[in-house]
């Protein structure tokens, strides 16, 4: 599962919205605690972006196939102390949790971190299931292409990025 910059603001605005409204959190200044969060979200998708780049580059030098792709981002991933995929949402989570405790504009946490944990899964899960159903609707238009071939890659790049930017999600 994953989530766009597009929906960084969105989803910051919600946790924090959410947080506030059940009196988990305390803040003088929401934005600025939305502000933090998003600064959690960003730094992610671009590490998360740096990972996937240097698992295509090292797959390209080596001459492996893209069958890899997923194994050799994961162990990248790692190296880089990320996780991606479907470890991508605790690791997340935990992110966020951690700039809450840190933050100089959170003034009182009232409740475990597990709770937070499990109040902000849901605006998290809803925003980055759009991401499965956009390649659902990607596949769909790219049946007549062998999946893993150079083609496939180039193709799904371009009917990904077409449809984010009909959807708004650019």
């Amino acid at each position: 599962m994953r989530f766009f910059s597009s929906q960084v603001a969105p989803i910051s605005t919600e946790i924090v919205r959410v947080l506030l409204s059940k009196g988990d959190i305390e803040t003088e200044s929401p934005r600025e605690v939305e502000a933090d969060v998003s600064s959690v979200l960003n730094t992610y998708l671009a590490a998360e972006k740096d990972v996937g780049d240097r698992a295509k580059e090292l797959l390209e030098r080596t001459g492996r196939g893209t069958s890899e792709y997923s194994r050799v981002r994961a162990q990248m991933a790692e190296s880089k102390g990320i996780k991606v995929g479907d470890e991508a949402l605790d690791y997340i989570l935990d992110q966020v949790v951690e700039i809450f405790h840190h933050s100089q504009n959170v003034e009182e946490i009232f409740v475990e971190d597990v709770e937070l944990r499990r109040k902000m899964a849901p605006v998290f899960k809803r925003f980055m299931a759009q991401e499965g159903d956009l390649d659902g609707e990607v596949r769909a238009q790219l049946k007549h292409v062998r999946e893993g071939s150079h083609t496939w890659d180039i193709e799904y790049a371009r009917v990904l990025e077409a449809t984010k930017r009909k959807k708004g999600l650019m």
